[in-house]
This record gives structure tokens, sequence and C-alpha cells, in this order.
């Protein structure tokens, strides 16, 4: 009895220090040194991202951003309702830097009055075709790409970068693209 109980309290022990370590692995959030926001404007669609409340059932999601006069960004995602015939959801909000002045990948996004959050575009191709777009914890990411499908080398490419920045790969929600 004595010693199934160690044997118990040790693997109760074990798998509590596994927990800790995997909550306390370091998420790397940081962003692309550079960002033109003239490039990054237009349509992106959503190839991947983890399954979040507010695109529940969406497929066919595409994000379009575009430059306005005074600076900040015009966002309207479009999504369908759990196929591609699904009925249409559209939301328009709003986004810009977080500094002013930073020329950087950080930026934040509102569809909500004045309620913002973080939109870190943490990896982008030369090229602006794909994107790893993350937040300030490891509740979100997309992998966003200019194109409706990606090709195996640059989706497994970016799945890399992703896992090196502590993010859960397994956790994506492969999205249905036209």
């Amino acid at each position: 009895m004595k010693k199934l109980l160690s044997i118990i309290t040790t693997a109760i022990m074990g798998t509590c220090l596994l927990c800790s370590c995997e909550k306390n692995k370091q998420l790397n959030t940081s962003v692309v040194p550079s960002l033109d926001v003239e490039r990054y404007m237009g349509t992106w669609y959503e190839i991947g991202r983890y399954d979040i409340s507010f695109e529940k059932g969406l497929v066919g999601v595409t994000a379009n951003y575009k430059l306005l006069d005074n600076g900040t960004i015009q966002v309207i995602n479009t999504g369908y309702k759990d196929s591609l015939d699904g009925k249409i959801d559209i939301i328009e909000g709003k986004a810009k830097r977080r500094d002013k002045d930073a020329t950087d990948g950080a930026l934040k996004v509102s569809f909500f009055l004045d309620f913002y959050a973080q939109y870190n575009v943490m990896e982008l191709a030369d090229d602006y075709s794909w994107s790893l777009v993350g937040s300030k914890n490891d509740k979100y990411l997309w992998i966003l790409s200019r194109t409706p499908s990606l090709d195996t080398n640059t989706l497994e490419h970016i799945l890399n970068l992703a896992a090196n920045r502590g993010y859960d790969t397994s956790k994506i929600l492969w999205v249905e693209q036209n």
C-alpha cells in the first residue's frame, strides 16, 4: 500500500511539475521590426486560427484592410456561418499603430467603440504574401495569406515559426476557403 501511494504521489507531482513548466513556457509575441502599412493593406485570407468565440463556426473568413487619410486603418472582416453557402457575417472595425511614431508590427484593433486589443504582426513574408498574427497572450493566433491556400512547405515553415514562439500548433483550426 505504501509503495502504491508513493507511485501515485510521484506521478501526481510529476504531472503538476510538467503542467507548471508548460504554463510557464515563455511565449514570444514580439513583432516584426518593420511593417510597411501600405503594403499590408488589402485582402487577407484566414488559413488557420485558434478557435475563438467571436469567430465560432465561421469559414471563408477574410480580412480587408484599407488605410484611411487620417492614418487609421479600416478593418472589414467577412465570413460565412458553418459553410461557404452559409449566412454572411460581416464586422467592421478600425486599427492603428500602438505607437503612432513606430514603424514595427505592433498594431491595435477595435471592433467596439474605443476598446482596443493588440494585433501583433509577429512574422511576415518578405513579399507580404503571408503573415502570422497574435496578441499579448496565447489565446489568439492567426495564419493569414494573400491567397485562399498556402503550399505545404510555406505552411510548415509558418507552423515551425509559431511553435518556436511557444504556440501550441495542434490547437490551430484550419479554415475552409473558396
